[in-house]
């Protein structure tokens, strides 16, 4: 499939976000919209899964799917929690993305057990939607999305999408910065939880082309919590209260996110660096190219601000590299940005108390609906 042909998905796909974040943002303003979080117990029915020699994944991730949701509301009874399903049926991955969509959700959890051809591959890892490595992760994405082909005319239900073929991931390259900040930070906090309290060997957070995360509208993530293929980890995943600890990990990284503490962002400020470091000073400012300037303007900015902090940002987005300031994703706002675990974090402001970027926020919402407010550090 050529990149002509796959434009009508993203179009498509870019109408339906807007259509649901639309909905989302009008039940906010309101006041009716609970937080709400859909999980996904991965494969089901027909679809079994990966299969070891005692278990079926479709089993293993709808007994912790039930378990993290019946958590989350114990601990938050005011959280809407919705499933994708609750019972052994099959789901065609649209469909789950439908629901996820209909809900106006906030946060997508999708809960999948890994398999390979090497039984000694073992560990847990959580995907968020991305390109970057695809090669090293594609067998992993062909293997979720595979579950396509069981459904009936799947070629007309994901528009010519083909799981089995390297060209029709092309398409996620233009997806996949939505939500990918919120995405990160509670793949981050899932990893965590599987590694530190868990004990679960650190396989990382890491992207992939699935298609049930690109077609939600919300910070999603895909979660591996061992692999079914490995004697020992099949043993591990035998056991009820070892599910019951992977689902009490999600859920403690599902509050980490929810209700992240005044510990969790002052630690998250304490890593930040304002960028860009080192620019040469020996450039003469009439050979100084536009970004040069720019990056210049921006650091002189911030240096003056710092003499009022500490403060306060409102933050919109984040990429892996730069942007121009004409980037659609900061929507013509005027931003700045800090760096911190390799990502590029763009924020309005800045503002001399959390009460004034909070109000900043409120206002931002139509343009971001997932923008927060962050504490920019002190530079030396």
């Amino acid at each position: 499939m050529t990149l002509r042909q796959l434009f009508p998905i993203f179009l498509l796909t870019a109408l339906l976000l807007v259509v649901a974040t639309a909905d989302a943002l009008a039940q906010r303003s309101s006041g009716k919209k609970p937080f709400t979080v859909v999980i996904d117990a991965g494969h089901g029915g027909k679809d079994a899964g990966a299969v070891g020699r005692m278990l079926k994944e479709k089993d293993l991730n709808l007994t912790v799917s039930l378990l993290t949701g019946q958590y989350i509301k114990e601990k938050y009874p005011e959280v809407k929690v919705v499933y994708t399903r609750q019972t052994d049926i099959f789901l065609p991955l649209q469909e789950r993305a439908n629901i996820v969509n209909r809900n106006n959700a906030d946060l997508f959890i999708c809960v999948h057990t890994n398999a390979s051809t090497s039984p000694a591959a073992h560990g847990a890892e959580t995907f968020v939607l991305g390109t970057e490595k695809m090669s090293t992760n594609l067998d992993v994405a062909m293997r979720e999305n595979s579950v396509i082909q069981l459904e009936t005319d799947y070629k007309t239900t994901y528009q010519g999408f083909d799981p089995r073929s390297v060209d029709s991931y092309i398409m996620f390259e233009l997806m996949q910065n939505n939500y990918m900040d919120q995405s990160l930070r509670y793949a981050e906090n899932v990893q965590k939880q599987l590694v530190q309290k868990l004990h679960r060997t650190d396989r990382g957070v890491r992207q992939a082309a699935f298609w049930v995360l690109l077609k939600s509208a919300c910070p999603s993530v895909l979660v591996e919590m061992g692999f079914i293929s490995n004697p020992e980890e099949e043993r591990f995943l035998s056991e009820q209260t070892n599910l019951e600890a992977i689902a009490h990990g999600l859920c403690d990284a599902f509050t980490n996110f929810y209700r992240p503490s005044s510990t969790d962002r002052q630690v998250q400020a304490d890593t930040i660096t304002v960028e860009p470091e080192g620019v040469d000073k020996q450039v003469i400012a009439t050979d100084r190219t536009a970004e040069q300037q720019r990056a210049l303007d921006i650091k002189r900015q911030q240096q003056e601000e710092q003499k009022a902090w500490p403060y306060y940002g409102v933050q919109v987005c984040a990429s892996r590299t730069q942007l121009a300031d004409t980037d659609p994703r900061l929507k013509g706002q005027k931003c700045l940005f800090f760096q911190a675990n390799g990502w590029y974090k763009y924020y309005i402001g800045p503002f001399a108390s959390e009460k004034e970027a909070q109000r900043r926020q409120a206002e931002l919402k139509s343009l971001f609906p997932d923008c927060w407010v962050v504490k920019i550090p002190k530079q030396e």
